[in-house]
């Protein structure tokens, strides 16, 4: 497949669609260099976003988090995101919404009088572990942790955070695992490089508190989905040595959907029932 770069189709950009291999920034793009970005992944289904509109509202929420406000209502951005998947056809596919600084007046730190842009592309994407979802993904330990919310806005979806998720990833990679899994500035369990996570032991369900990391969509969706099926969720603070005592785990996120998880670092866990029939209902709701 060609690079991301390189591609037919279109990308919707400050109101209009462009020609895919013509939808560029300047070099000087503020976001390049100071990581004034935000950014939402979202998955349609049958021609229908799953939650489009809450993607739209929460990276509205991320701008305005980074003093960025962004110039589009949620309906535009909705708007924009139909515009672009019917422009490449496509009816089940991944679409991306990056609002930026752009190149501006200034090239400092400050930014205030630099355009805040904001582009939307999408393109075909299948399982983003691959067979993972059949055997369950193995992840390594980062060596980095999910910062205090005092030193940085940890409730936006934005660029800066994912550096030390681009570096673990790499690093898990060379391990031959599939993920890696952070700890919090405390030394709790926080999340994966791009999705959050859940444990099972004795038929309930424990997933970290998300007080310093992203309370994910997928997230929200699936504690929804096990509290319909009577299954009760403690969302709680764990701590590493808990690891060795939970059954079962699994990964979610707009791109992980539900995932398993077979091993983290030594602990191991089943391909259980449990997970298997999340699995099942979160794809079933996102097509119906």
């Amino acid at each position: 497949m060609a690079g991301y770069d390189d591609r037919d189709g279109f990308i919707w950009m400050d109101g209009k669609l462009v020609e895919w291999r013509q939808a560029n920034v300047h070099i000087l793009t503020h976001a390049l260099h100071y990581a004034s970005s935000v950014f939402e992944g979202e998955r349609c289904y049958n021609g229908k976003i799953f939650k489009g509109h809450e993607h739209s509202l929460r990276l509205l929420e991320s701008g305005r988090l980074l003093d960025m406000p962004i110039p589009y209502t949620a309906e535009e951005i909705d708007a924009a995101k139909e515009a672009v998947l019917k422009a490449n056809g496509l009816t089940d596919a991944y679409v991306r919404a990056v609002a930026f600084r752009g190149a501006g007046d200034e090239m400092g730190v400050a930014s205030l009088g630099n355009p805040v842009r904001l582009a939307i592309a999408c393109w075909s994407w299948g399982a983003y572990y691959g067979d993972a979802k059949m055997k369950g993904a193995k992840l390594d330990i980062a060596k980095w942790k999910r910062p205090s919310p005092e030193t940085i806005p940890t409730a936006a979806k934005a660029a800066g955070l994912y550096m030390i998720c681009t570096m673990s990833k790499h690093a898990a990679m060379e391990k031959g695992c599939s993920d890696a899994l952070f700890y919090d500035y405390r030394g709790y369990v926080a999340e994966a490089t791009g999705a959050n996570i859940f444990f099972v032991k004795d038929g309930e369900v424990h997933t970290p508190n998300p007080d310093c990391i992203l309370n994910g969509i997928t997230r929200q969706t699936v504690i929804g989905m096990l509290k319909d099926m009577q299954i009760k969720v403690h969302e709680r603070h764990i701590k590493p040595e808990e690891l060795a005592d939970f059954e079962q785990c699994w990964l979610t996120g707009t791109a992980a959907e539900v995932t398993p998880v077979g091993q983290i670092g030594d602990w191991t866990f089943e391909v259980g029932d449990l997970t298997r029939r999340v699995a099942t209902a979160y794809e079933q709701l996102v097509r119906s």
